[in-house]
């Protein structure tokens, strides 16, 4: 899950007939900022604090500068960018109060996030229902933009106010079974999941692609999200005769998970997905974890060259956080808010209509431009084209890309 060089700013966009209509739109009493331009806020839902902290500080900060950077070059005329941040903890409850929350602020006509799929679906209805963009930079799960019978093919757009910058699960637990049995030749393995929408969905897809191409899976267990004793599930994966194990789910467990197998007397890779890909998931194990993997949505952002100007700008900005796994999708989520509001606000004569969210959704759908990521622009699910995935290993107590590849089926 990653993103985008700044200044780019070839836009394809086009503002057709964009005639919805909106509720929860801006009315005609709008906020100007102290240099007399409009005020337009991104909204901002992430988790901020808890074990999560430090992905969502990443989101936050990204499109902070991402609203900086528009504001700087006086990137749509009239309109002063800012952003209102609010904290998830990654729970779903917490996340539709926050979409309530910015719902009810008028002035708020795009949002970025959530960093958790579970919790985008406590979300998705409300801004739906408000007409009100969501952009997130981090989900994967494929029924937020798919519909529930995904998996069978029958694929129906929910919710035509979502967007992701990120690519969903259906490609990234495709891409690491492929990796899994084609590059590092694992024929056994044991998969584990932590019950959540991100986690279980994740794990089932790569559990059927790995069987596909003649894997076999050796175990399955559950665990339960803030447990930290995963003995039983350790000797249940050496019992199993297991060469690697898969995880779905996030870091703070993972790292456990790892820690434990090894300890267990399993000397085999723990592999999952974005959700394991940070720093802390090493940290967290207590022998060295050399040799486990992760996959991630894009290519590592610090080999892009189009992210070469986001890395700069970032540092340069004196944030306290690291950008960290979804900066670059992050900041690519927040422009193409931008561009959405460029293009209406160009299209209506250099002002707001007061239908504003509705055309904003409208024009999501033609956003284009090179970003920190590369090519960013949406299908008709309003998931991202950008297919690109990279798989990483932990060398030496630290995450190092070994494979980066396009997916194709």
């Amino acid at each position: 899950m990653r993103n985008r060089s700044l200044l780019i700013l070839t836009t394809a966009i086009t503002t057709g007939a964009l005639t919805l209509t909106a509720c929860g739109s801006r009315d005609d009493n709008k906020k100007s900022s102290s240099d007399g331009n409009i005020t337009v806020v991104i909204g901002v839902d992430a988790p901020l604090t808890g074990s999560l902290s430090a992905l969502g500080q990443g989101i936050k900060n990204s499109v902070d500068l991402a609203a900086k950077t528009a504001n700087k070059n006086k990137e749509v005329k009239g309109v002063t960018f800012k952003i209102q941040a609010l904290d998830d903890q990654a729970v779903p409850a917490s996340g539709h109060q926050n979409a309530v929350q910015l719902v009810a602020n008028k002035d708020v006509l795009g949002v970025v996030g959530p960093l958790n799929s579970g919790v985008s679906q406590s979300m998705q209805q409300d801004f739906f229902k408000a007409h009100l963009t969501q952009v997130s930079p981090a989900n994967t799960n494929p029924s937020l933009s798919q519909g529930d019978n995904w998996g069978s093919g029958d694929l129906k757009r929910p919710f035509d106010t979502y967007f992701r910058t990120a690519t969903t699960d259906v490609i990234q637990g495709r891409f690491a079974a492929q990796y899994y049995y084609n590059d590092a030749k694992k024929r056994k393995v044991f998969v584990i999941d932590d019950k959540q929408t991100y986690g279980a969905g994740l794990a089932a897809i790569f559990s059927k692609e790995f069987q596909r191409l003649g894997g076999k899976v050796v175990g399955t267990d559950h665990i339960t999200t803030k447990e930290t004793d995963f003995s039983s599930t350790s000797d249940k994966v050496k019992t199993s005769g297991a060469d690697s194990v898969y995880f779905g789910g996030q870091y703070p467990e993972g790292g456990l998970i790892s820690d434990q197998v090894k300890k267990a007397g399993a000397k085999i890779p723990t592999m999952g997905g974005d959700g394991i890909y940070d720093p802390a998931f090493i940290s967290a194990s207590g022998v060295a974890n050399d040799g486990d993997l992760a996959t991630s949505v894009g290519y590592p952002v610090e080999q892009l060259d189009t992210a070469k100007t986001f890395i700069a700008n970032y540092k340069a900005g004196g944030y306290k956080d690291p950008y960290a796994a979804y900066g670059g999708y992050s900041y690519d989520a927040g422009w193409s808010i931008i561009q959405a509001v460029k293009a209406v606000v160009d299209g209506n004569g250099g002002k707001l209509p007061s239908d504003a969210r509705a055309k904003i959704t409208a024009a999501m759908s033609k956003v284009a431009f090179d970003g920190v990521t590369g090519k960013v622009a949406f299908d008709q699910y309003g998931d991202t084209t950008n297919k690109q995935l990279t798989v990483y290993k932990v060398v030496n107590g630290a995450w190092k890309p070994v494979k980066s590849a396009t997916f194709k089926d």
